[in-house]
């Protein structure tokens, strides 16, 4: 069967026979699934499937690989580089497989199905007194599934790691429908090739992540928060290894945004009340423990120290609970401010990090020079030299957007860094991926996708490119 040829009601009818015909919509009721949350990317499904368990999942893949059916895995459908574009595919939402299966507080493992959203694994854990550490703006919404996906990140990073890190094991679906079980909670398992990291950041191009087994860790008794003023970002290293010294490492943030943001932020929010009006860059530092008490001394200390050094201009210490949320709706509205106007180019390099300040005071000539009215702003995970460097160009041209795209990635990679840290590649990234990969990596993945993937019905051409 082709494609276009697929939206039928002999279609329907053999999928419903799988999973329930309330559980296949097609037509308008596909809405939904049209758009990604950036509003960049529009598409029309053939149809859209909500199994609810793995035995569903594994139905719905064999049969759409019997006949030669594209697949689009969606989670939250949260992502930004156009990794669940989906037309004339048949979009296979995990939503409805939303179990927290298990959590163990003696072990601090916590088992979950792929349509769990992040924040309420974390309150689950909550209850007793543990967290799931991964931090970002969209946990309110993103799925397990797609931050497995994409190996996503976030704030914590620099402490807990990234999803592949906090992942011991997963439950996937294979294209022609056998289910792949490595589900064991092991710390240590070297029984073979680490099949498991191979489907984390994969973006659903060889299986269906369906479930997987976490770590948890021991949810903080007190936290020491900071905004703090700089002029030079050149001294985050510095600073953030003072900070993890005096410490002993209980810095679980460190957050830089510009001056730009900041003002972005206030423009955006003029109800919020002030307090904070730094006219600099600045770092919104945390610290974090379950047992040290004496956190907010360790960063007073620092700090002042820090600003006798001329380091730190200003900086702001949370006094409350209230103060501390306050200061983190500054960073967490990052994806609002970045997407607020359009046309956008946002993007989501890595460098190392004593080249963050050189990447930062590079990057705006190079923008200059393709549009000498772009406007922009900058925030970053100063702790793993991620940075999130967004551009709003004076005109909506696609070739001024994918040349600063290409521009902006360039620079990541001249400097040691990649073009790519914890939003995938989707369809954004496919040109540099094809430019800046190592030409070798490229002839593997197309190996294993075919070997995995021979009918490459899962989210064809995305991430790998031909």
């Amino acid at each position: 069967m082709k494609p276009n040829s697929m939206i039928n009601s002999t279609l329907i009818s053999q999928l419903a026979s799988l999973i329930g015909q309330a559980n296949v919509l097609h037509g308008h009721e596909t809405e939904k699934w049209q758009s990604d949350w950036t509003g960049q990317y529009h598409s029309t499904p053939l149809a859209v499937v909500r199994p609810a368990t793995t035995n569903e999942v594994a139905s719905i893949l064999n049969f759409a690989n019997t006949h030669g059916l594209p697949v689009v895995p969606i989670s939250g459908n949260t992502g930004l580089s156009g990794g669940t574009a989906c037309n004339n595919s048949l979009v296979l939402s995990l939503e409805r497989m939303n179990r927290i299966r298990s959590l163990s507080p003696s072990t601090r493992i916590a088992v979950v199905e792929a349509g769990v959203i992040v924040g309420e694994l974390d309150n689950a854990a909550r209850q007793h007194d543990l967290m799931f550490p991964l931090s970002f703006g969209g946990t309110g919404s993103a799925l397990i599934g797609g931050v497995l996906s994409t190996n996503a990140g976030g704030s914590n990073v620099v402490h807990y790691g990234s999803t592949r890190d906090l992942c011991l094991g997963l439950e996937a679906v294979m294209p022609d429908g056998r289910i792949l079980d490595l589900m064991q909670a092991l710390p240590k398992n070297n029984s073979g090739f680490d099949l498991k990291d191979l489907f984390i950041g994969a973006e659903g191009q060889i299986g269906v992540i369906t479930a997987a087994t976490f770590k948890l860790y021991p949810h903080p008794k007190t936290y020491a928060t900071a905004l703090v003023a700089i002029d030079d970002p050149g001294i985050a290293p510095a600073l953030l290894n003072a900070l993890q010294d005096a410490s002993d490492g209980a810095v679980i943030a460190y957050e830089y945004m510009c001056e730009k943001f900041v003002q972005h932020y206030h423009s955006l929010h003029p109800e919020e009340k002030r307090i904070f009006d730094f006219s600099s860059p600045c770092i919104l530092i945390e610290l974090a423990s379950s047992s040290c008490t004496s956190l907010s001394k360790i960063l007073q200390d620092v700090l002042a120290g820090a600003m006798e050094d001329d380091m730190v201009r200003d900086a702001i210490i949370a006094q409350s609970e209230t103060q501390r949320k306050n200061l983190w709706l500054l960073r967490e509205a990052a994806a609002e401010i970045s997407f607020h106007k359009h046309p956008v180019v946002d993007t989501d390099i890595a460098v190392p990090l004593d080249q963050v300040a050189t990447y930062l005071r590079l990057i705006p000539s190079r923008m200059k020079e393709l549009d000498s009215h772009y406007t922009d702003i900058a925030v970053a995970h100063l702790g793993d030299g991620n940075i999130h460097y967004t551009v709003w160009p004076s005109r909506d041209d696609e070739s001024l957007l994918q040349a600063m795209r290409i521009a902006i990635d360039d620079q990541a990679v001249a400097l040691g860094g990649t073009f790519s840290a914890e939003h995938g590649i989707g369809l954004c990234k496919l040109q540099s991926m094809e430019k800046h990969k190592n030409c070798v990596a490229l002839e593997i993945m197309r190996s294993i996708k075919n070997a995995l993937d021979p009918n490459n019905i899962l989210n064809p051409g995305k991430t790998i490119p031909k």
